[in-house]
């Protein structure tokens, strides 16, 4: 009798470590999400770590936390988008209703923050002229000159913010706002 009840022990214990342990809503908030990518920005040859991470437990205290290190280590840039703020830029053109799809769009919006279309190499191309929406002319005009490499992410559907290193006053700057 105990050599047959080996194998269904052997298998309830298999199962049993099969499961997903804890309530998968609470675990899918309380794993913070983070994304790093090594790009070149502050300098057109040494790459500088991008980071971006969903912290907090629940969307009413979550943050994104976008922060660049310099290719030497220093933090150079760092931004803290409260998920609040970013919900309610959303929730009328996305269905974030329920705390579960307000998560789900968080981490969603942590996966997509570095796709490749929001690294701009170079920041201002030589036909590029300023607009409205830049904000500061005199440094779009130093980064078409330098060629350096600028980076976009969005607060909603109307507002993107473009980002790129000055070297003049040595520290990223806000270059352009728009739609």
């Amino acid at each position: 009798m105990k050599k047959n009840l080996l194998p269904i022990f052997s298998f309830l214990l298999l199962i049993l470590a099969c499961q997903p342990s804890g309530n998968s809503k609470n675990s899918a908030a309380s794993t913070p999400l983070k994304q790093e990518v090594d790009k070149p920005f502050s300098d057109l040859i040494k790459s500088d770590r991008f980071i971006v991470e969903l912290t907090g437990q629940n969307p009413s205290n979550m943050s994104l936390v976008f922060s660049i290190k310099r290719y030497d280590g220093q933090e150079i840039y760092r931004q803290v988008i409260k998920a609040k703020e970013l919900i309610d830029n959303y929730k009328h053109t996305v269905d974030l209703e329920k705390e579960a799809d307000q998560i789900k769009f968080l981490q969603e919006e942590t996966k997509l923050f570095f796709e490749d279309e929001n690294f701009l190499e170079p920041a201002v191309t030589p036909g590029e002229n300023p607009d409205e929406n830049t904000e500061d002319k005199a440094f779009y005009s130093a980064l078409k000159k330098s060629g350096l490499n600028g980076f976009k992410y969005r607060l909603s559907n109307e507002m993107k913010i473009y980002i790129a290193w000055s070297a003049l006053d040595n520290k990223v700057k806000v270059y352009y706002k728009c739609c």
